[in-house]
């Protein structure tokens, strides 16, 4: 069944995904296929796309478009910090029709088997002393470097294997601090998990400083559609944002 064989009573609220943007145009493709893969997991639910910068749709120009139709926002955004915490909802309570906002993607165990997936795909399997960096874009704000670091401890659990967060900006230690770091604990194996949506500069650079091996961004895979789609249901349990 497909949105349009519902009556409108029963038609759900829109899904927007809000994605950074990027001037990679890598990018933008990997979050288009992302948003296929949601609909082919979720026909009968109308899904848009909406960016925060350096990309269109603009979310306001998309939140223009919807009119009065109620939308529910999924940041596909990795941690809290300014954009989950203010940007967004500021666009939120601009629209013209009631629109929620779900909260990011990590940390959840989702996300830790995406990450676990693409490392396998890289080539990843365990080795005496062996360890992870968990490569991250960073924030200024405490709560997103908690964020990363609860991801750091899921993936960690999933390989037996200590996984340090190492971050692009705006945030220590460095991916290259990380890797020193396990390095003096012994660690002679040392990847690096792209905690990164798509491909673009930061995460690009990241992978270059692997030592060993660096998995590919997190993308359309699997385990990341069903993550968008429990964001969106969680966020359908909550009232409408307001901005604080």
């Amino acid at each position: 069944m497909t949105v349009s064989d519902l009556p409108p009573r029963l038609v759900p609220p829109t899904l927007v995904l809000v994605a950074h943007g990027s001037r990679d145009p890598r990018a933008l493709g990997t979050v288009r296929a992302l948003m296929d893969r949601v609909r082919e997991r979720r026909p009968a639910l109308r899904v848009h796309l909406g960016h925060i910068e350096l990309n269109e749709p603009l979310l306001p120009d998309t939140l223009a478009a919807l009119g009065d139709t109620p939308a529910v926002l999924v940041p596909l955004l990795l941690s809290r910090g300014y954009h989950v915490k203010r940007d967004i909802p500021e666009m939120a309570a601009a629209a013209q029709a009631p629109t929620r906002v779900a909260g990011p993607l990590g940390p959840h165990p989702l996300l830790a088997d995406t990450l676990h997936a693409r490392l396998l795909e890289a080539g990843w399997r365990h080795r005496p002393a062996s360890a992870v960096v968990l490569a991250a874009a960073g924030s200024r704000d405490p709560e997103s470097r908690l964020d990363t670091q609860r991801t750091a401890r899921l993936l960690s659990s999933r390989l037996g294997v200590p996984v340090l967060p190492g971050y692009a900006s705006a945030a220590t230690p460095t991916v290259a601090d990380a890797v020193n770091a396990l390095r003096a604990r012994g660690c002679d194996h040392i990847a690096v998990a792209s905690c990164f949506t798509a491909p673009g500069r930061f995460a690009t650079e990241c992978s270059r400083q692997a030592p060993w091996l660096a998995s590919a961004p997190l993308g359309a895979h699997e385990a990341m559609t069903k993550l968008i789609l429990h964001r969106y249901e969680q966020a359908l349990e909550t009232p409408v944002t307001a901005v604080a």
